[in-house]
């Protein structure tokens, strides 16, 4: 047991069907100074959730009468902001996992240690407090750029990438373009014991097919016509460190088979060598697009999607954590006035509201690039409504203006209708029409 100093009597929700087990948790949480209720099952859980909200919960993955997803879905309902941390025996951490990508804030393996859940509670709780106040969330390893935001499915992703980060397993990054796959790929590596390495990064798609191999494993003197010298590729460039392959969907197969054989052997030749070479890397890499079913399609290599995706981590879109857009907007505005030595623009309320409203299939890529032209014909020490209607793209049709509307008013289907300027049951009708029932689907 710990001999940390006892906390406030924060409210503690253990659900666990092992009777031996709950009692030990129940036991050890209140000797750390917590205030714990505990439940056996999902129905048990729902009731005391129902009673009052709790600080945070804990979580059998695997219970009687359900799962501990479901006993997520009943803490979000109850108290969004509330952790919810889940439990996992051998061969479930995939669901761990999975309830990370749908809220939950982090898990541990059984057997539990007591101090290493009393440490991570003690950060979840403490993570809530600052997220309630009014600083602009950012996460930035040293060395590397900033990701802001305070969305659970963006805090859930990092998680998983502090998770990951200290370990030498390849990670696949997926998620649409804009999404900061980048961003995520250097915060791995600064996390990483090969932090003092170097960190390469190579845009698949940017190279013509012809030069990509040359490219990834360098070629030797007299390879081909012009080749008067021998040159390393990214591979060797990036020894002791990091090398980011970002749209990797792009390789043709010929290529994909040699990044294979440096995933299975940490070895490759380069171009008109007969050397082998060791490839000692971390490999982290990216896509936009569905590799599993490319793989499937045979348009891309299954054994080489399957050791690329021993850790796949999905970044969420811009318009599925929509009110992250505020804060995100105002920390790009204010790298924006660094990089052109001027005063930060203000965001006025209006302006927030309708970026919010967008559903930005550039992602953070395409806010970026809006808001700095429209910092550039700002009329004003303030970016209002006005200044960002003229840059930002209209809506195409009814139901992309009715999504935007319910994306804007974070599902609450009242103040949607008021803001289109229609009925509540017009709004419920055209939803229903249109296919539009649960969104947003996250809420934020």
């Amino acid at each position: 047991m710990s001999s940390r100093p006892a906390k406030r009597r924060a409210r503690l929700l253990v659900v666990e069907d092992k009777e031996s087990l709950r009692r030990l948790l129940v036991t050890a949480l209140s000797e750390e100074g917590y205030e714990v209720a505990s439940a056996a099952d999902v129905a048990g859980a729902r009731a005391h959730l129902a009673e009052g909200p709790f600080a945070a919960v804990l979580s059998d993955l695997k219970l009687p009468d359900g799962s501990g997803l479901d006993v997520l879905e009943a803490s979000r309902q109850a108290a969004p902001s509330a952790p919810v941390i889940v439990l996992t025996g051998f061969g479930t951490v995939a669901t761990a996992v999975e309830a990370m990508k749908q809220g939950a804030y982090d898990f541990l393996e059984k057997p539990v240690e007591i101090d290493d859940l009393a440490r991570l509670l003690e950060r979840a709780l403490s993570t809530e407090e600052a997220s309630a106040g009014e600083a602009v969330p950012i996460f930035a390893p040293p060395g590397a750029p900033p990701i802001v935001g305070r969305h659970p499915r963006l805090r859930a992703a990092l998680r998983l990438l502090e998770r990951v980060a200290p370990t030498e397993s390849t990670v696949l990054l997926t998620g649409e373009s804009g999404t900061g796959k980048e961003l995520f790929a250097r915060a791995l590596h600064a996390l990483s014991p090969r932090r003092s390495g170097p960190f390469v990064a190579v845009n698949c798609a940017a190279i013509p097919e012809t030069l990509i191999e040359n490219e990834l494993f360098g070629h030797e003197r007299g390879a081909f016509t012009g080749a008067d010298r021998r040159q390393s590729g990214r591979f060797e460039l990036a020894a002791s460190g990091t090398l980011f392959l970002d749209e990797i969907g792009e390789l043709r197969p010929e290529v994909q088979g040699k990044v294979l054989r440096v995933l299975e052997e940490r070895s490759f030749e380069r171009v008109g060598g007969g050397a082998t070479l060791r490839a000692d890397v971390r490999l982290v890499a990216a896509t936009n697009r569905d590799l599993e079913a490319m793989a499937t399609a045979g348009t891309f290599r299954s054994d080489l999607f399957f050791r690329l995706a021993v850790f796949p981590l999905e970044l969420p879109p811009l318009r599925e954590r929509s009110s992250d857009i505020p804060l995100l907007a105002r920390h790009l505005l204010d790298r924006l006035a660094e990089r052109h030595r001027s005063a930060p623009l203000a965001l006025a309320a209006d302006a927030s509201d309708l970026l919010s409203a967008e559903p930005w299939p550039g992602n953070v890529r395409e806010l970026s690039n809006v808001l700095e032209r429209a910092a550039i014909l700002a009329s004003g020490p303030t970016l209002r409504a006005a200044d960002l209607r003229s840059v930002v793209r209209p809506p195409r049709s009814e139901r992309e203006r009715i999504e935007r509307a319910l994306i804007a008013a974070d599902g609450d289907k009242q103040r949607a209708a008021e803001a289109l300027g229609m009925s509540y049951r017009t709004l419920q009708r055209k939803i229903q029409e249109l296919d539009l029932e649960g969104v947003p689907k996250y809420r934020g």
